[in-house]
């Protein structure tokens, strides 16, 4: 059994602010004057990912903030008009337009999945805005060029829901069917987490958000070229296209038993360029590797702080 025992289950009252295209919700942890960490989540998770990272490094004296990104638990968009855009520039301008709203000029960032990534493209483009950097699975920075290269059969399989998603029955029955498709990402993604029903239900809620579906749907597709992205990102797009070399301070993590599509971990050392380590974390460690292991990760926080 890879995961600890689940010693905290709430975080304190979330709080709300104005951000970009949003009013995002969040957790705000720990001392207010201590170092910032901000914790990003990803699909199918949400911040209760972090819910026993988030107490460790309280104590440890940080600043640990944890926001529910576009489409998730209390976060909304502040118009209707806007699209309910899922691709990677978008979700990385909500980071640092949440940062600016905080009025924080640089943070540690680390996340896994969709927050892997925008914590990559922050570290990435904005090396000011980043102290240091912890990414499960490496560098995830991608391009809609790239998501177009076939990859061998296995790996392949392994993106079954990116195809369903790109019908509009996978869209109709991932709305109808969200809370059960998703369980059954968990337990695909971390083939040996025995997770509680408990523990699946305090993240499902998150899924209730009205923009849920439509964000997740078009972040596939957009991958794939199946969807626009909208033409403000495109210079960050191309940026990230031509896979820029991360030179914060950075630790990537993975576990032994990550049952979701991820990179070898050969691959991301020659994309970091500043000091920088990878850990493998062993015990049946699965995709979601805070909620999992949250000692290890909140220990590469602490350590990359050190470089």
């Amino acid at each position: 059994m890879s995961s600890m025992v689940v010693a905290n289950t709430t975080y304190p009252a979330l709080k709300q602010v104005e951000a970009g295209l949003l009013n995002v919700g969040y957790a705000d942890v720990g001392p207010s004057d201590g170092k910032p960490v901000i914790l990003l989540h990803g699909w199918p998770y949400d911040i209760h990912s972090f819910v026993d990272v988030a107490p460790i490094l309280a104590a440890a004296g940080y600043r640990v903030i944890v926001p529910y990104l576009r489409g998730y638990g209390t976060t909304r968009f502040l118009s209707a008009e806007t699209l309910r855009n899922g691709q990677q520039a978008a979700v990385a301008m909500d980071a640092i337009a949440f940062m600016d709203a905080l009025e924080i000029s640089s943070a540690i960032i680390a996340g896994f999945d969709w927050g892997a990534r925008t914590a990559d493209i922050v570290a990435a483009v904005w090396p000011e805005r980043c102290k240091g950097l912890v990414s499960v699975s490496g560098y995830l920075i991608g391009s809609q060029a790239a998501g177009m290269t076939p990859l061998p059969p296995k790996a392949e399989l392994q993106w079954w829901y990116q195809y369903y998603f790109a019908t509009e029955r996978g869209r109709l029955g991932y709305q109808k069917n969200t809370r059960e498709f998703n369980r059954l990402i968990w337990q695909l993604a971390s083939p040996k987490w025995k997770f509680d029903d408990a523990t699946f239900e305090r993240t499902a809620a998150a899924f209730d958000n009205p923009d849920h579906v439509d964000v997740v749907i078009h972040n596939y597709r957009w991958r794939l070229g199946l969807a626009e992205g909208e033409s403000q990102y495109d210079d960050l797009e191309t940026r990230l296209s031509q896979g820029p070399n991360i030179t914060v301070p950075a630790i990537t993590l993975e576990g032994d038993s990550n049952g979701a599509p991820h990179p070898d971990p050969s691959a991301s050392p020659k994309k970091f360029t500043g000091k920088y380590a990878h850990r493998t974390i062993e015990g049946g460690v699965g995709h979601n590797l805070p909620q999992e292991a949250p000692r290890p990760f909140a220990d590469a926080i602490v350590e990359v702080d050190s470089y």
